[in-house]
């Protein structure tokens, strides 16, 4: 959650400072826009992965609380194990792509394509294991502490 929140602190200045820069200097800066872009990618990738951890998602609490204990339970199961099929994807399919354009270069920074797929990787890891870690608390009946209180 920190990742993300410093993330979209740098997202306001660079955006700010590009603006400024812009028009006030009349110089723009060719780097500002391809910085703020994979700050929003870390900025939605780790806030998700937060999300997952913090059970912040959006669900259907309401339906899902008119069912028995037991079937919220296998319910609760069975979307924690959906989550991290995703979260493997996500990581698989993200690896595959930062491979893929490992060797290409993003012209205004000169640092690899793949840095655009590294923080999609990073989160899905995170899902993968914010996700076993629910199903070990409903297993064991113990509570997951969230991360941002």
């Amino acid at each position: 959650m920190y990742i993300a929140v410093a993330g979209l602190l740098g997202i306001v200045a660079i955006v700010v400072g590009s603006v400024i820069w812009r028009y006030a200097l009349n110089d723009a800066p060719a780097w500002s826009e391809q910085v703020a872009l994979l700050l929003v990618i870390n900025v939605a990738m780790f806030g998700g992965a937060a999300g997952v951890r913090d059970e912040g998602h959006i669900g259907m609490e309401s339906l899902v609380g008119l069912l028995p204990k037991n079937i919220q339970f296998w319910v609760g199961n069975i979307v924690g194990i959906f989550t991290i099929i995703f979260g493997i994807a996500l990581c698989w399919g993200c690896t595959m792509m930062a491979m893929s354009v490992w060797a290409n270069a993003i012209p205004t920074l000169g640092i690899s394509e793949a840095w655009r797929y590294i923080p999609c990787v990073i989160s899905g890891v995170l899902i993968i294991l914010f996700s076993i870690e629910h199903l070990i608390a409903m297993f064991t009946d113990k509570e997951v502490v969230p991360s941002w209180h």
